[in-house]
């Protein structure tokens, strides 16, 4: 499927008025991380996109050895219906990380994914590859287009949502891609980070 122009377009413009808005933001940010913790500003996550492994960029929210305790944490994954994993209060998370992912801020960097033409500003939740690779049968299309930074599933109640009402939201958002709701569910996103940023 050609990515239509329309919403490379889209996704430049909301993309470059996304990183002017947090660029000023960006040096106290990138302070408060690094003097909580060790390690990175803005980490490298695995992700598939368009049907192929990419790299997501993001601030870290987490402590530097976080994917390495994954395994540890896996009996507290309240996701039991799916390849998910969440934890509502990680204890991977820093302080300061907890802060960052409360109001989204630590996805501002996937921005410079959308730039590169990885993921989109709206489409699917972008998944980890072992997490891709358990998709049902029947929602395998759903990863095989440009995922996206906010989403119909991320404004309908997430990871919240059963596993499988997520996929499914993302599938009927592939089936169904146009200007007037890619500018619905940004300004929903938007709402939801000012008014109740929980609910993304």
């Amino acid at each position: 499927m050609k990515y239509p122009l329309w919403k490379r377009i889209f996704d430049l413009i909301v993309a470059l008025v996304g990183l002017v808005f947090i660029l000023p933001f960006t040096p106290l940010i990138a302070m408060t991380i690094k003097f909580e913790s060790k390690g990175p500003v803005v980490v490298k996550l695995e992700r598939v996109s368009e049907g192929k492994k990419i790299w997501v960029y993001k601030f870290r929210s987490m402590v530097k050895n976080a994917p390495e305790l994954k395994d540890t944490l896996a009996h507290l994954n309240e996701r039991k219906d799916g390849p998910l994993f969440k934890i509502k209060n990680d204890p991977r998370l820093t302080k300061v990380g907890k802060f960052l992912r409360k109001f989204r801020l630590d996805e501002f960097p996937q921005l410079m994914n959308v730039l590169k033409g990885e993921l989109a500003i709206v489409g699917p939740r972008p998944r980890e590859p072992h997490e891709a690779a358990l998709y049902p049968d029947k929602y395998k299309k759903v990863l095989e287009v440009r995922q996206g930074v906010t989403g119909l599933s991320q404004v309908s109640g997430a990871s919240s949502l059963p596993f499988i009402k997520e996929i499914e939201l993302d599938k009927s958002y592939t089936e169904n891609i146009t200007l007037t709701g890619d500018l619905k569910i940004l300004l929903k996103t938007i709402a939801i980070l000012f008014f109740d940023p929980t609910a993304v």
